[in-house]
């Protein structure tokens, strides 16, 4: 393979246009600016309209109950319609963000109006665009299908021309410039299919450079993942200080002239800190400060993570239920939707992104997102060597349910989560509704949403368990 050139070239080509080429509207750098609120529902507007699972709520006889959406969810057959089989507890706010689920929809995920805004709406990038009497979101193909009482939302098939874009520049990516893998993983990195992960996690992204960015820290992610932690050699033994060694590619070593070499030359010894090193260097050439010191210390939290996990199989601990769940906010898929703004070409100014409330709406979305994971990964986890814990595993022996109950009560877990960071959402662009925070938690319900159809659709990786 060529020479993939010093540390930390890039060739110019590749290189993303930086955020503030993208044309975008400026958000005023403020808590809670003095503009004209949105409507209740914005839980609605992050997505097709749906109807969530659990008891309808009495209406008002002035106020007749609307018919359902023909945008609801995908879902398998529930015994009443609007109702999942596996219901989940409901979130206490769930009924009111839904009462105006249409309107909310097509004034929110339209975007906002006026001079200026026209490049923050995201729903023109859907066909058809809204409104529209059916969901802008496709049937799911005909590969794969959903867990069974999982709440969720269909979207449209990702863009075939970018998916085989981003397809191709990461192979040559992984193969030229960090040499990743030896030739026979080949059919695994293709089996990934992380075109088409990325092309349907950001549809706002402007251009496949910015689609490129991710997908090159997603790669990266993962090959620590399988070389350090588990798949390709990876071991819970000494795996604290291969991680240090590794994040130091993305947080670098400020070190004296007499020892800044040897950690220089470091950075290529394997093929994990390449990829670190080389996606990390694409990113804050296209970042801004905050969005870069923003995604080490979601990276870090990754890591802390991975550690706790590690720990736990060294010393054959089954942790409790909340234990394991909180192990999961850490060892989780954050790092991807909170870079989503990057990606977008634009910045959620650092105060914003730093508020409680924008922080437990990223936090929910990771947590929902990681045990869709656990969900879809479970026999495939259930066939490898060793111990795999995950939520099911983890209910199945501190709970002493059957492995069929304890994956259906992880599927209600999923779904009051995915509740919860919905409602989040929702309280989030009420109380602060500038466009770019407005956008922001639009990227991110549709990493979230993108998410779960990467793993439906990939029967390379996952089946589902014969629970049904």
């Amino acid at each position: 393979m060529p020479d993939s050139g010093p540390l930390g070239s890039s060739p110019p080509e590749q290189r993303p246009t930086p955020p503030t080429a993208v044309p975008d509207a400026p958000a005023p750098v403020v808590a809670d600016p003095p503009v004209t609120p949105i409507p209740s529902g914005f839980l609605a507007s992050l997505h097709p309209p749906v109807t969530i699972p659990g008891p309808p709520t009495p209406q008002p006889q002035s106020q007749p109950q609307s018919p359902p959406s023909a945008s609801a969810p995908t879902r398998a057959p529930a015994p009443a319609p609007g109702h999942s089989p596996v219901p989940g507890p409901a979130v206490a706010d769930a009924p009111d963000a839904t009462a105006a689920a249409d309107s909310a929809l097509r004034a929110i995920l339209r975007g906002p109006t006026g001079p200026g805004t026209a490049s923050l709406a995201v729903a023109g990038r859907y066909h058809p665009p809204l409104p529209a009497p059916v969901s802008s979101a496709p049937a799911p193909s005909a590969e794969g299908r959903a867990v069974p009482g999982l709440y969720h939302h269909a979207v449209p098939e990702p863009d075939p021309v970018r998916v085989e874009e981003v397809s191709h520049r990461i192979k040559r990516w992984a193969e030229d410039e960090v040499q990743l893998y030896p030739e026979e993983w080949e059919g695994q990195f293709d089996g990934f299919s992380v075109g088409r992960y990325m092309v349907g996690c950001h549809p706002d992204a402007p251009t496949v450079d910015h689609l490129m960015l991710a997908t090159r820290l997603m790669v990266a992610e993962n090959a620590v993942d399988d070389c350090y932690c588990e798949d390709h050699g990876g071991s819970p033994v000494g795996l604290g200080g291969r991680l240090l060694l590794a994040h130091t590619a993305l947080d670098h070593f400020h070190t004296t002239g007499e020892y800044a070499p040897a950690w220089q030359e470091s950075l290529a010894s394997d093929s994990p800190r390449r990829a670190y090193h080389s996606a990390m260097d694409y990113f804050v050439r296209a970042a801004t400060p905050s969005q870069a010191d923003r995604y080490r210390h979601d990276m870090a939290r990754l890591h802390m993570g991975y550690l706790a996990e590690a720990a736990w199989a060294e010393t054959g601990h089954v942790p409790e239920v909340w234990e394991y769940l909180a192990m999961r906010q850490f060892n989780n898929f954050r790092p991807c939707p909170t870079i989503t703004d990057t990606v977008g070409g634009y910045e959620l100014p650092a105060d914003l992104h730093a508020r409680p409330d924008t922080q437990r709406v990223i936090a929910l979305a990771g947590n929902a997102t990681t045990i869709v994971n656990d969900l879809y990964s479970y026999t495939k986890e259930l066939d490898s060597p060793g111990h795999h814990l995950n939520l099911p595993v983890v209910l199945a022996e501190r709970e002493q349910l059957s492995e069929r109950d304890a994956y259906l009560k992880a599927v209600e877990v999923h779904n009051e989560l995915q509740h919860a960071f919905e409602a989040a959402a929702a309280d989030l662009a009420q109380a602060c509704p500038v466009p770019t925070m407005l956008r922001f938690l639009r990227g991110v319900a549709a990493w979230v949403d993108g998410n779960h159809d990467w793993h439906r659709t990939n029967t390379y990786r996952y089946s589902l368990p014969d629970f049904w």
